[in-house]
């Protein structure tokens, strides 16, 4: 059991647990948790560390752990057992019908999916660039776990998820804990947008087939490779994304 673990706990699943920003420690926490549910870096259901330790790992007090966690089941995402057994655990969301999801989309301009796509692909292709450089083969075990998943996800939900983490374990493996936080900020504000462009099979398989790529061209050390691989991954959701706008 111990050994699944450490083989889940990925560079991203480092940086959920790593201390916060000094400054507004409670919403600092609500969101890093609550981003980190939402985009699937911790599972559902999920036995959150105990109080006194994941204050500790998030360099906060008890006191603001707790106004966090008060937050975060006000919100649905942290449900808390009593009595032995008990204990914080992860409740992940229910992503938005797909009605609510072109809803969401509207109130994007074509200008600002442009814009949101060219922040993406560059903190994407910087990151695979990185990793190419930094990172030994033998580091990218969860990066190919996460980017096998998604050719299993069985909907748009799941799938959605497992893309956006795929660019925070791309992320991670750049070794860059600002790229990562980035990225993890970026995901949770369009992640779900993705269920839109990922409901078809096909499409599906593109993804993953693009991920592989970047997952080699990594593995090979060829950086420019990567992060050209990379930015076009994002570049084609992007514009998938605007396309989906452009018939609302």
């Amino acid at each position: 059991m111990n050994q699944v673990k450490q083989q889940r706990d990925g560079g991203a699943r480092r940086i959920v647990f790593a201390p916060v920003d000094s400054r507004a420690r409670v919403d600092a926490v609500v969101r890093r948790l609550g981003d980190a549910i939402e985009l699937g870096l911790l599972a559902d259901k999920e036995q959150l560390p105990g109080e006194s330790e994941l204050a500790a790992q998030l360099g906060v007090s008890t006191v603001t752990l707790r106004e966090a966690l008060m937050a975060l089941r006000q919100q649905g995402l942290v449900t808390t057992r009593r009595g032995r057994g008990g204990g914080s655990f992860v409740s992940q969301p229910q992503v938005p019908c797909e009605e609510r999801l072109r809803t969401r989309l509207r109130g994007w301009s074509t200008e600002e999916l442009r814009d949101l796509g060219d922040h993406w692909a560059a903190l994407s292709g910087a990151a695979a660039r990185l990793a190419a450089q930094r990172t030994e083969p033998e580091d990218l075990f969860q990066l190919q776990r996460t980017a096998e998943e998604l050719t299993t996800a069985a909907n748009a939900a799941a799938r959605s998820r497992v893309y956006g983490r795929f660019h925070v374990e791309l992320a991670a493996a750049a070794q860059s804990a600002r790229l990562t936080r980035e990225q993890v900020a970026l995901q949770a504000e369009v992640g779900a947008l993705l269920c839109l462009v990922l409901k078809e099979d096909e499409y599906r398989e593109e993804a993953a087939g693009r991920h592989r790529s970047v997952i080699s061209a990594v593995q090979d050390g060829a950086h420019v490779t990567a992060s050209t691989l990379a930015e076009r991954c994002v570049r084609e959701s992007t514009a998938r994304l605007i396309a989906n706008r452009l018939t609302l």
